[in-house]
């Protein structure tokens, strides 16, 4: 069936979990191959017969990545099924690439799937190595287009429809942060974001870009992180046609469409040295050139970066470069995790029911008294991201007009630490102390004030606690 023969390889998780690829054919030898082909590379396949059973399994299940024929009963050479197919995928779900294939390849009606929707076109008999990397490439784009459109909706749902951009930020170390960024959003520093997952540090770069003299330009969000080393230079820097096996256009990089505006670099702390190079380089001398061209383009972006690695340890053992951490880290802001944030984490309940109540068509008013004291004594350990997840259930599961404990089913913490109300005041006392240290990176002045206590109080205090 096929020209080339691909090697056994370790599975490819792209982010987090294997590929899973649709293939549609109503040829049995093709399903056989390509179901062989595929789950050597540690690949999900599920098979289709025909266009039907292709959007069936669509309908019910999200794939990477399809690859489908475009002869079947009605024509054997015309490929219009094929056509009607990648056009009905595109209703279904418009995230999906799809590769179409045909023993009878024309440019004409490689053109003509393009125009409907396909991202890449195959001639049968396929050659193994090529198919796979075609799938590889397709699939991290849309997963890198599903994650950023996820985050978004994150945000939107953080802020409220209707609702200020803004963080909540009652709680003494969300004004510090928002402190700093009216400070230093209207510069064009670079600026690196660093917190727990699930801490809210994709809004932050959004509320910074917004309120910074670039607003206007465009706000581009990538992964670096999950960036595959052979497709970082094409997402980041662009490519133009011919550079390489698969590069059949002109592609614009990341920083490219970011011009005048803001790149957010996410997940900075997870790429590679060699892509610390490149990345260096550029910010270096502020010039790069798309892959394949001797032209030099200039980059003019704001760049904010983020991570929940610690950059310092990294930089020590080797793993991160020391240049590149200090060209990222020109203003540095750590966001809080949500269990240090108790003053917010009620009214950032509440917008989140709103929300999913709007979604869901639910008339519910909020959370009533059991319900706050359940998610107040809950550590987060998700953080917002978390806190969100279980608004959606909550008024999913809501039988009444408001939320009760009952409704939340919030997994037990065993790490959580006592509450308050079955602690003594000296230990409550020495709870808040360490945090308040720990917050402060150990700064006594800056911890005795968050406490509202004189550095001398403080150490009085310190000095009874053995400390």
């Amino acid at each position: 069936m096929s020209k080339g023969q691909t090697p056994p390889s370790a599975p490819a998780t792209g982010a987090d979990h294997p590929l899973k690829v649709l293939i549609a054919d109503d040829d049995p030898d093709i399903l056989v191959s390509g179901r062989f082909l595929f789950r050597n590379e540690g690949w999900g396949v599920t098979q289709a017969r025909s266009p039907k059973e292709a959007l069936a399994a669509i309908e019910k299940d999200e794939f990477d990545a399809a690859l489908v024929d475009m002869n079947y009963a009605r024509n054997t050479t015309a490929g219009r099924e094929g056509l009607d197919l990648v056009t009905e995928i595109r209703k279904v779900d418009p995230d999906l690439p799809v590769i179409v294939m045909t023993a009878w390849g024309t440019i004409d009606l490689a053109i003509s799937a393009i125009k409907c929707g396909a991202c890449d076109f195959v001639q049968k008999p396929w050659d193994n190595v090529r198919v796979v990397q075609q799938l590889k490439t397709a699939a991290s784009a849309c997963r890198a287009l599903r994650k950023s459109r996820l985050l978004e909706e994150e945000n939107r749902l953080l802020r409220g429809e209707g609702a200020s951009p803004d963080f909540v930020c009652k709680s003494a170390p969300m004004r510090k942060i928002m402190e700093v960024v009216d400070q230093v959003a209207p510069s064009k520093a670079n600026i690196l974001l660093l917190g727990e997952n699930g801490t809210g540090k994709s809004l932050l770069a959004r509320i910074v870009h917004e309120r910074s003299a670039l607003q206007e330009g465009p706000f581009i969000s990538v992964n670096v992180g999950g960036l595959p080393e052979g497709l970082f230079e094409s997402e980041m820097f662009g490519h133009v046609k011919g550079a390489f096996t698969d590069a059949k256009a002109d592609r614009v990089g990341r920083f490219e469409l970011a011009k005048g505006g803001t790149l957010f670099l996410d997940e900075i702390g997870n790429i590679t040295l060699s892509q610390q190079n490149r990345l260096l380089r550029l910010l270096e001398t502020g010039e790069y050139e798309r892959v394949g061209s001797s032209r030099t383009l200039k980059a003019d972006v704001r760049i904010i970066s983020a991570t929940n690695s610690n950059l310092r340890a990294a930089v020590q053992a080797g793993n991160f470069r020391e240049d590149l951490f200090f060209r990222l880290n020109t203003v540095t802001m750590e966001l809080p995790p949500l269990r240090d944030r108790r003053e917010d984490i009620v009214e950032l309940a509440e917008r989140f029911v709103a929300a999913q109540a709007r979604k869901y068509g639910r008339k519910i008013k909020g959370l009533d008294a059991s319900a706050e004291e359940a998610i107040l004594a809950h550590t987060w350990p998700g953080n917002i991201r978390e806190l969100s997840h279980a608004m959606e259930r909550a008024v999913l599961m809501c039988r009444g007009e408001t939320i009760v404990r009952h409704d939340l089913s919030i997994e037990p913490d065993d790490s959580a630490p006592a509450s308050l109300e079955s602690m003594s005041i000296e230990e409550v006392e020495q709870v808040l102390i360490r945090k308040a240290l720990d917050r402060n990176e150990g700064n006594v002045s800056k911890a005795a004030a968050d406490l509202g206590m004189s550095r001398a109080t403080f150490y009085r205090r310190l000095k009874e606690q053995g400390k």
